[in-house]
C-alpha cells in the first residue's frame, strides 16, 4: 500500500552536552537529560509516495567494528519500530529485566547525521533491566529476543524516542540505531 507521508526537515543549531548519554531518557528531572537551544530553524517539507522499510536502510561494516549507516532519500520514515537482526548472535537472548551491554552508533532520519556512537568512547554501554530500563522506550522494546554476539538494526519512531526533543535531538525525529550485542546478563 502506498501512501503519502509529509517530512517536516528542521535545520537547527543544538547545544548538547553530554551528548546522548546511552540514548537516556528525554525526562527532564533524569541527570542525563540536557539543556538545548535552537536558533533560527526552517520547515522544508517532502513528500513521499512510499514508507521505508528496514530493508531499507543500508548498514555496512562487520559486527564488533564500527558501522556505516546509509537511510534511503527515496521513501519517508516509518511510523512503527522496526527491527532487523543483520547478524544473528549465539548467545544469551536479551529477555525483560536482562542486562545488555551493548556498542550502538545513533544517526537521525532527517539529516543523516550521527548523533552518538559508543564506539566514540571505546566502552560499550550497559541497558540495566530490559524493558524497565532509563532508555527510549524503542531501546526497550527493540532489544528483546536479540542474542549476544548479534548485530541489530532498530528504526525507531518519535513516540517511542524522544518524541518533543532532548538530549540533542530534535522534536519528531525518527532514530536509526545499529546496535551489536556485546554481553546479555
Amino acid at each position: 500500500m502506498r501512501s503519502k507521508i509529509t517530512i517536516a526537515t528542521i535545520a537547527a543549531a543544538l547545544a548538547v552536552t553530554p551528548m546522548l548519554a546511552g540514548c537516556g531518557s528525554d525526562d527532564d528531572s533524569s541527570a542525563a537529560s540536557t539543556t538545548t537551544r535552537a536558533s533560527a530553524a526552517a520547515t522544508t517539507a517532502k513528500t513521499f509516495d512510499t514508507v521505508c522499510t528496514a530493508d531499507d536502510v543500508v548498514v555496512g561494516g562487520e559486527p564488533d567494528s564500527r558501522p556505516e549507516i546509509t537511510i534511503p532519500d527515496t521513501c519517508g520514515p516509518p511510523t512503527q519500530l522496526l527491527t532487523k537482526d543483520l547478524t544473528a548472535g549465539t548467545g544469551a537472548e536479551v529477555v525483560a529485566g536482562t542486562d545488555a551491554t551493548v556498542q550502538y552508533q545513533l544517526v537521525t532520519w532527517s539529516d543523516k547525521a550521527e548523533k552518538d556512537a559508543s564506539w566514540d568512547r571505546n566502552k560499550p554501554f550497559t541497558v540495566e533491566k530490559v524493558g524497565q530500563a532509563p532508555v527510549i522506550d524503542g531501546w526497550n522494546e527493540g532489544l528483546i529476543g536479540m542474542k549476544e554476539g548479534g548485530r541489530r538494526l532498530l528504526i525507531v519512531p518519535p513516540e517511542l524516542g524522544y518524541g518533543k526533543g532532548g538530549n540533542g535531538i530534535k522534536p519528531n525525529e525518527t532514530l536509526v540505531f545499529v546496535i551489536d550485542a556485546v554481553a546479555v546478563n
